[in-house]
């Protein structure tokens, strides 16, 4: 509320109270299930658009440029998406201070960390883009490329990762929209990117025939024009947005950035560990053949639809909790984490089913070759068992990122990404010998070691003994 002086209608002047308009939402009042719905709906929408980037690619590239095309962007993109995870997890942890704060009443300090987090997010994403540049020929090799793709990969990886900036900075800038309660705003924001996307890719790489190149160009103009409208939308409503934009107020806190940095490290490694295992066990596939490689790549962009669309739930769930925590809510808390156990199970089951009914056809979508969709029936019944991990992952992850557990956070992360995802998929596909099965079930079994830990972490209660983090903002 603020108070204005305006003239009425007989040319008088008087003061009046005017709603201050704000980008923020208050999510301590209320009904949980409504609220946790509604504004998850716009995330799983942005990410499912999300995924539509990477799958328009992939769809695109396997009917212009086939398997050995699949393989290079499939490869290439779990590097990037390394990188990229690497700078969410340092958004995510913003995002949790972000709401905190709004929970707390503490707008100004708000305004400090989204300046912190602006700078902070900006320079990480410069030292991995000048890290991929820089090791790009050791990382191929260490992947064991194909020798058909290495070249196609080299190229995507070269041209998305110099632009790794724009993608770094469209998901810093959702993640304090989210943490102030805005979904509705990163929808737009990765809407415009998908559209711009979608008609570079058919121009360049069907049309021009630039191939897996036309592809890279295409998806990182699209963030290009995301970030930067972005940027411009917050900018023209900066009092709504809370941050005035001027260039000291860009300037790095230490005391922020330091809480950033404790919150954000766990995530960033849980981020980068799971990445990592992808990139262990995709070098373990890629020694079967260039036709596992492309079947590994096109299911691990399958599973990416649900597992993407499903964390828009989990995204809506975090400032939700960190809001209530830090407002001494206990009950609606839980609430919220209970809220996200039973949405995520129906959608993961609706799912599922569709896998079962008709996989091979999803497959179909990506790739004409046959072999891709014979061997496609082996990794549908490795990577079902992970669903269920998954659909529980969502409130506990949700939770113990929300309440700004970091010590947990980076526990769960280490046991799922490094011991479980890499130790399994050796045991499975090397040790026991099952070959492309054993590897596929061995990284659909980890996320287990973070669902059911967090599950009893929050069932046990000794949560609630915790310092809130909101009262060292």
């Amino acid at each position: 509320m603020c108070i204005r002086l305006r003239r009425n209608a007989f040319g008088k002047e008087e003061l009046v109270i005017v709603k201050k308009e704000t980008l923020s939402k208050d999510f301590t009042k209320g009904n949980v299930a409504k609220q946790l719905f509604w504004f998850a709906l716009p995330f799983m929408a942005s990410n499912a658009l999300q995924v539509l980037y990477s799958t328009i690619d992939m769809i695109i590239v396997g009917k212009y440029v086939g398997t050995a095309g699949l393989s290079a962007v499939s490869q290439s993109s779990l590097i990037l998406n390394f990188a990229t995870m690497v700078c969410l997890g340092f958004s995510n942890g913003g995002q949790i201070l972000v709401a905190q704060a709004l929970g707390a009443g503490k707008r100004k300090e708000m305004s400090e960390i989204i300046g912190t987090l602006f700078s902070l997010i900006l320079i990480i994403a410069l030292i991995m883009s000048a890290g991929i540049l820089t090791a790009r020929t050791w990382i191929m090799e260490i992947m064991n490329i194909p020798t058909e793709s290495y070249g196609m990969a080299m190229n995507y990886l070269v041209i998305c990762g110099a632009g790794l900036i724009f993608t770094a900075g469209y998901n810093m800038v959702s993640a304090v929209l989210r943490g102030m309660g805005d979904s509705k705003r990163p929808f737009l924001f990765i809407g415009i990117a998908s559209a711009v996307n979608l008609i570079l890719d058919i121009l360049f790489t069907g049309i021009l025939g630039w191939g897996v190149a036309g592809a890279a160009w295409a998806t990182i103009i699209g963030q290009a024009v995301s970030f930067l409208f972005s940027l411009y939308f917050l900018y023209q409503n900066r009092e709504a947005f809370g941050f005035d934009f001027r260039l000291e107020s860009f300037r790095i806190k230490k005391k922020y950035s330091k809480m950033i940095v404790e919150l954000g490290t766990p995530m960033a490694i849980q981020a980068g560990c799971i990445n990592l295992s992808m990139l262990y066990v995709n070098s373990m596939v890629n020694n079967v053949g260039v036709v596992a490689s492309a079947t590994f790549g096109v299911g691990v962009r399958i599973d990416d639809i649900i597992n993407k669309i499903s964390l828009g739930i989990q995204h809506a769930a975090m400032p939700m909790i960190g809001q209530n925590i830090a407002a001494g809510e206990q009950k609606r808390t839980r609430k919220v984490v209970w809220y996200t156990w039973l949405f995520s199970g129906v959608f993961t089951v609706c799912f599922m089913a569709i896998y079962l009914g008709c996989g091979k056809e999803l497959f179909m979508m990506f790739s004409d070759d046959v072999q891709v969709h014979e061997m496609s029936d082996i990794f549908i019944k490795a990577i079902l068992w992970m669903f269920p991990a998954m659909a529980i992952m969502r409130g506990s992850n949700a939770f113990v990122q929300g309440i700004g557990n970091a010590r947990l956070s980076m526990v769960l992360s280490l046991l799922d990404g490094v011991v479980l995802r890499i130790g399994l998929s050796w045991a499975f596909g090397i040790a026991l010998n099952w070959g492309f099965f054993g590897f596929v079930l061995g990284y659909g079994l980890a996320p287990y070691g973070c669902a059911i830990p967090g599950l009893i972490y929050f069932l046990s209660g000794k949560w609630q003994q915790r310092k809130v983090l909101a009262e060292d903002i």
